[in-house]
């Protein structure tokens, strides 16, 4: 059977995909083997593939195929998270479209609609990841809000309750006034604005004086409770005992003294607004002031401001600076810079406001995750987001996980006619709660608020297993703890820090061994890869053109763990052409004609070397598996296929045009095409796997596919030959770059002479005169008058060219390369010649750069002795 001239990569995409799914590659059962296992960072049920989520599922894809095919019983368990604020969001503006407003419909009837939408749009993105050639356990897709996981997350509520952990009351939180909903620390993004800074007159009661209070925030003077001053300030202690009037309100406040207040910021004089700053809360608490709140949940004004009730607030600040300015009571405007907080979710300015809410205390929880990442239990890759999350475990705030939306889990807390509350899982263990404690269950109802997502997203790897619910099942305890977990630094605190409590808190035991930790997608320009900016492209699409191992292949490269990705399409261009390069290869040697004879010398001493760079290349892959170095794994596999194995390997053995190759030859280059194969196959799924089955490597069995072919483990390999063989590239190198220089066609054969000092040529003459078409290959122990000379190791090599030199221009082309190389010896006897640098560098290092002088020594001898030999 014949190949195809050019790579088809959407039919053996779609080919090769669906013939995995039907043979059942990817489904895992527990069984004897050796678990490994890779939970996916759920993505919003909301979400379409972008290019963020190519980056992590392609690196967990990675690693489980290196996995399956190590002989592990790998399992990833795939799924999608509800994301209540955003998926809320969807559903209200979906029915917003149809004329329905959420506020004239029930809960249950909203509730419907969400679930309507779920299941219309919430598997488009998992789709899009077998696109991608993701490798999941699809028959284990979770939804957070399944019925198991969901009766998890109540469970774990309850038990976090029991366990003293979790309370009711007012705080300060930080409220979304879009979703209208309270977000935790770590769902406000804090961005650095332009805003201006207005200085206000503030007059004293029964006085014509005034003093000059600085706000970014006028919206809010109404909802001032006194002004404060510092004791020790000089300015002021004139007004102690005194009041103010609150401007536009005219009411009166009193003037307070705390060393809080920052004597050199703007005027000294610090307005106190309990319930719209979390500062002045805290001042307001110690001072026993009121707390007047003046805005809506939706972020306008309420009655209690006293004018522009109903106003935006935003709106409200510029009418109010057109009040104040018409009252003479603005002094100035400045341009001012400061950060604001902004939702993560609907990235609505944030507003500080007094709520009841419930709350997990997190100072006890924090600890033992902390122990864990900081005693090697659970390692962070790359290690420098160590201290981010050390400081933000050490410095952790109670976590606000109540919100006021209806699409997520419900809390389990139960109120009756006199608002009092009992925690229970149902109704009727609430209306028991109620009389064991010896109140009325009477007017029964069920909290409103529902948990924050990152409550149930926290119990993810137990959950999948039913690790919450059934700790005891066979599943959890065969794949509990996982092994790898792959997200994004910036869900460091919002996820992976809540799974690592709450699995301890379940098991005495990390959900994780190691936490990769991937950069994030940015354009050429630096800039992060967004839809809003237009610079993000479609993954679809790209695959589309390029061809999924393309794509695959252009992410890898350009993908350091930790370390932002500069992303341009160019990069999945060279992984396009890497697969045609690989498929060429094989369309090369499939074109062979065979002669039943056994391989030549020459033929034996290539496979030789190639099984020797083949082993020594695995170890280092190997290693940079090991270390988490996907990008560093995929090029050393990169360079062994296109330069070692394409380059060199297949050259040296294949026949001359129109000639048949030994029998025994083809059959070894058959072996190392397939080991090549299985190397490549984790970051090139669908070429590996169509190259398998050609029938070029014989009749398969239905099972026999590369997804399940052995990973190779490296073997000992000879140093010599590697080091050897080395020597015979540069010699090649060098007459192929003495042709190009000079002129001289391919096909006219040049005699070669080599000074042999240091190794054996007779097993590599017949590969020398073969790729570097030498007509005459002899062994001297003298320079060669008239040749041009370079040096290969030690050895000294010369190219006779007769007629076929400009005798002038070669002298001022070695001439030239003197210069450099007496310019390069300089800066190296220059490091050399420093104490500092010789006492305090490594000795590896120093001999590195006695190395490099000797070098270079030697290779200015011999080009001194070329240019006198030419006259």
């Amino acid at each position: 059977m014949s190949i195809a001239k050019t790579y088809n990569p959407k039919e053996a995409e779609d080919k090769w995909y669906g013939y995995w799914m039907e043979k059942g590659f990817f489904r895992s059962v527990p069984d004897e083997r050796e678990p490994y296992t890779i939970v996916m960072p759920p993505p919003n049920v909301t979400g379409v593939l972008h290019m963020g989520h190519m980056l992590n599922n392609t690196i967990q894809d990675v690693l489980i195929r290196r996995a399956r095919m190590q002989g592990k019983n790998a399992c990833w368990v795939p799924g999608t998270d509800h994301a209540s604020i955003a998926t809320e969001a969807k559903v209200v503006a979906m029915l917003k479209e149809k004329g329905i407003d959420k506020k004239s419909i029930s809960r249950e009837e909203f509730l419907k609609y969400a679930w309507e939408w779920k299941e219309k749009y919430g598997g488009i993105i998992l789709k899009q990841l077998e696109k991608l050639g993701a490798s999941c356990d699809w028959d284990r897709t979770k939804f957070t809000m399944d019925p198991d996981l969901s009766e998890a997350v109540i469970d774990t509520f309850i038990k976090f309750y029991k366990e003293g952990y979790i309370y009711r009351g007012v705080r300060m939180v930080n409220w979304d006034p879009q979703g209208k909903t309270a977000l935790s620390d770590e769902e406000v993004i804090r961005k650095e604005v332009n805003q201006k800074l207005y200085y206000i007159r503030y007059f004293i009661k029964d006085s014509q004086e005034y003093i000059i209070i600085a706000t970014t925030r006028p919206e809010t003077i109404m909802a001032d409770t006194a002004i404060c001053i510092n004791p020790l300030d000089d300015r002021y202690k004139h007004l102690q005992g005194k009041s103010v009037l609150v401007p536009l309100v005219n009411r009166e406040i009193p003037v307070i003294q705390d060393s809080y207040v920052e004597m050199e910021f703007g005027t000294g004089c610090l307005k106190v607004t309990p319930a719209h700053d979390l500062n002045d809360y805290e001042l307001g608490q110690k001072h026993n002031l009121p707390v007047i709140d003046i805005l809506n949940d939706d972020g306008t004004l309420n009655e209690k401001a006293e004018i522009l009730i109903g106003e935006d607030r935003f709106a409200a600040r510029k009418k109010v600076i057109a009040l104040l300015e018409e009252a003479g009571q603005i002094e100035k405007i400045e341009e001012y810079k400061s950060q604001v907080g902004f939702s993560e979710r609907t990235d609505a300015v944030i507003e500080p406001k007094l709520s009841m809410q419930w709350f997990c205390k997190m100072d006890q929880l924090a600890k033992p995750a902390l122990d864990y990442v900081e005693n090697g239990e659970i390692k962070l890759i790359p290690d420098k987001f160590f201290a981010s999350y050390k400081h933000w475990m050490e410095n952790v705030k109670d976590w606000c996980i109540s919100r006021q939306l209806w699409w997520g889990q419900r809390i389990p807390a139960w109120y009756n006619e006199k608002n009092e509350w009992v925690v229970a899982k149902t109704q009727e263990e609430a209306v028991q709660e109620f009389e064991q404690q010896g109140k009325t269950a009477a007017g029964i109802r069920q909290e409103d608020d529902v948990l924050d997502t990152w409550f149930s997203s926290g119990l993810w790897p137990l959950s999948v297993f039913d690790g919450v619910r059934n700790p005891d099942n066979e599943e959890f305890n065969y794949y509990y703890p996982t092994n790898d977990l792959v997200t994004a630094p910036e869900i460091l605190f919002f996820w992976v820090a809540r799974m690592i409590i709450m699995g301890h808190d379940y098991t005495q035991k990390p959900p994780f061994r190691n936490v990769y930790l991937t950069g994030i997608v940015r354009d050429k320009l630096g800039r992060k890869m967004s839809k809003s900016l237009g610079n993000s492209p479609d993954p679809i699409e790209l695959m589309e053109q390029y061809g999924t191992d393309g794509v695959r292949v252009g992410m890898l490269l350009s993908s350091p763990a930790g370390n932002d990705l500069m992303f341009d399409v160019s990069y999945c261009e060279q992984g396009r052409n890497f697969a045609n390069k690989i498929w060429n290869a094989f369309r090369l040697v499939k074109g062979w004609e065979t002669v039943d004879k056994p391989a030549t010398e020459a033929q034996k001493t290539a496979a030789q070397w190639f099984e020797s760079r083949f082993n020594q290349a695995l170890v280092e892959i190997d290693e940079h598996f090991a270390n988490y170095r996907l990008s560093d794994a995929l090029m050393a596999t990169y360079k062994l296929i296109w330069d070692d194995f394409c380059a060199w390997y297949l050259e040296l053995v294949k026949p001359a045009y129109q000639t048949a190759i030994e029998a025994e030859t083809l059959e070894t280059v058959k072996g190392l095409f397939q080991k090549v194969l299985t190397l490549a196959h984790p970051f090139m799924p669908f070429l590996t796997e169509e190259l398998w089955h050609d029938e070029l490597f014989g009749q398969r069995e239905e099972k026999d596919c590369i997804i399940v072919a052995s990973f190779p483990k490296a073997a000992a390999y000879d140093e010599k030959i590697i080091k050897e063989f080395a020597t015979v590239q540069q010699i090649i190198s060098e007459v192929r770059n003495i042709r190009n220089s000079k002129g001289i066609s391919p096909k006219v054969g040049l005699p070669l002479a080599i000074n042999a000092v240091d190794m054996n040529y007779d097993r590599y003459q017949d590969s020398i005169i073969k790729l570097a078409n030498i007509e005459e290959l002899s062994f001297v122990n003298e320079k060669v008058t008239g040749a041009v000379s370079f040096l290969a190791g030690k050895n000294e090599c010369f190219v006779a060219l007769e007629n076929n030199i400009d005798v002038e221009a070669e002298k001022e082309r070695i001439a030239k390369e003197i210069e450099y190389l007496q310019g390069f010896l300089a800066a190296v006897d220059k490091k050399l010649s420093n104490e500092r640098f010789v006492q305090n560098a490594k000795p590896e290092i120093v001999q590195n750069e006695q190395n490099k002088k000797a070098d270079a020594e030697a290779k200015i001898q011999i080009l001194q002795e070329s240019l006198a030999s030419l006259g």
